[in-house]
């Protein structure tokens, strides 16, 4: 791979969630653009490095949240990092850009890259972000503005797609006002703090993988290893990342059915598979049990796929992927309805792709949901971290799309506990947080035993 350099982390030790020494007094003003989870948790554990970070969004409710020292999501440990940076004065949001670039050393794009119609990413909101940074950068700055992009995007994306719009409105000085990266970052949803100081790896993308300074300073501090590479490995290593846990869950889930319908024990089954570290690599997103879904792992498989088409590759297991998910969701909801009495009471525990949070998007809870309520079963759903009023963007988008009956499907933890159901279907660990009696047929569709 040209320009790959790996080095260790380079200051070990234990993670603190505030300003400390190791910065040295040398601070960065940073810019966030898109304060959805990847750019809000950004903005908190870069200012609780000691940072001044600027957040900027269309959206005003989150530019008002921020304004106000709370989180615009939830992730557990982001509101008292927030708060704690909004209180020293280190963060602060803008829904418009007027000359907060003028002194900023970094600018990070975590905008969102949906899906679109044929599967590739709508990449309208990278243009659109592109071109507002453009227009308000200086080009006699006396030093370039680093430029970092973490939205999930088609290799070639920087060099095609920014690079002309930063050129078109800079012109030559483009080239001394813009340190052009691509960062892609390795977060997931309910340990995103945990994740940001302690990565898997950093990946740090940019033209000919010469070393950036300012990124450099940004990640210092955090042991892990560093690869400064070419803008295009670093473009892919997100789909190659996400493709790959798409595909250890798919093939869990397919040989779990198998075992199940077999009436073989998936669990021993698959204590016996990850007990081969040698080959079988490692037992993460190999548990039978849960679909994929999320923001992450769908749209990058669909997008692959696009690529891959759009290239005349040839990837069946790729896309069989999306298939294999779907396929899953529907074995989960006949094991869950087995024996169920037409218009029984149903209660679901877990309505988020994940427990501790409360991102909707594509999630197979909302899917489960859907099909019960279809079914024809009276359906109750517990989840304390979604609150209706508190969805926005695409989060709100989908929920509504699929269920557009949200509102009323809601209940309290006292409600759940207090009504009597035919079965309870749990999608995650939840369930646990509910006195049920001793009689309460729980179908626990996050694990197949």
């Amino acid at each position: 791979m040209p320009g790959l350099l790996l080095r260790a982390g380079r200051i070990p030790g234990t993670l603190a969630y505030r300003v400390g020494s190791r910065f040295g007094g040398d601070v960065l003003k940073v810019a966030i653009f898109g304060l959805g989870y990847v750019g809000s948790t950004a903005a908190g554990c870069i200012a609780s490095q000691g940072h001044t970070v600027i957040g900027v969004d269309v959206s005003a409710a989150k530019v008002e949240t921020l304004n106000a020292g709370r989180a615009p999501v939830y992730e557990p440990g982001l509101e008292e990092l927030i708060a704690a940076a909004h209180a020293d004065g280190r963060i602060s949001a803008v829904a418009t850009l007027t000359d907060e670039l003028d002194d900023c050393d970094l600018a990070v794009v975590c905008v969102g890259t949906p899906s679109g119609v044929d599967g590739a990413h709508n990449m309208s909101y990278i243009a659109q972000v592109t071109r507002s940074i453009a227009t308000a950068l200086k080009p006699d700055r006396t030093k370039p503005l680093t430029l970092a992009y973490r939205s999930t995007m088609r290799p070639g994306s920087c060099e095609n797609i920014i690079w002309p719009i930063l050129e078109s409105h800079l012109g030559d000085a483009a080239a001394s006002a813009v340190e052009l990266v691509y960062n892609p970052e390795f977060l997931r949803e309910a340990s995103a703090i945990e994740d940001y100081f302690h990565p898997p790896k950093i990946v740090i993308g940019t033209l000919g993988g010469k070393p950036s300074a300012t990124m450099a300073k940004l990640h210092e501090g955090i042991e892990a290893p560093v690869f400064e590479v070419g803008l295009r490995e670093a473009e892919i290593t997100k789909f190659v990342d996400n493709s790959w846990h798409a595909v250890k869950v798919a093939f869990a889930n397919e040989i779990g059915r198998v075992c199940q319908n077999l009436g073989i024990s998936a669990k021993t089954v698959h204590e016996i598979f990850v007990s081969d570290t040698k080959l079988n690599i490692s037992p993460h997103y190999t548990r039978p049990g849960g679909a994929f879904g999320g923001s992450c792992l769908p749209k990058d498989v669909r997008a692959l796929q696009y690529i891959a088409a759009d290239t005349g590759s040839a990837t069946h297991l790729v896309d069989s992927l999306l298939r294999s998910n779907e396929a899953h969701k529907h074995h989960q909801f006949v094991k869950a309805t087995e024996g169920l009495a037409p218009g029984a009471k149903v209660l679901l525990v877990g309505l988020a792709f994940k427990a501790e949070t409360d991102d909707l998007r594509e999630s197979p809870a909302v899917d489960m949901a859907r099909k019960l309520l279809e079914a024809g079963y009276d359906l109750d759903v517990y989840d304390p971290h979604i609150a209706p009023e508190n969805l926005v963007g695409q989060n709100l988008g989908y929920a509504y799309s699929l269920l557009p009956q949200i509102d009323d499907l809601l209940v309290a933890k006292e409600e759940a506990e207090r009504r009597d159901y035919a079965v309870i279907v749990a999608t995650n660990r939840l369930v646990g947080d509910l006195a049920l009696g001793a009689g309460t047929r729980i179908v626990d569709i996050s694990v197949i035993a």
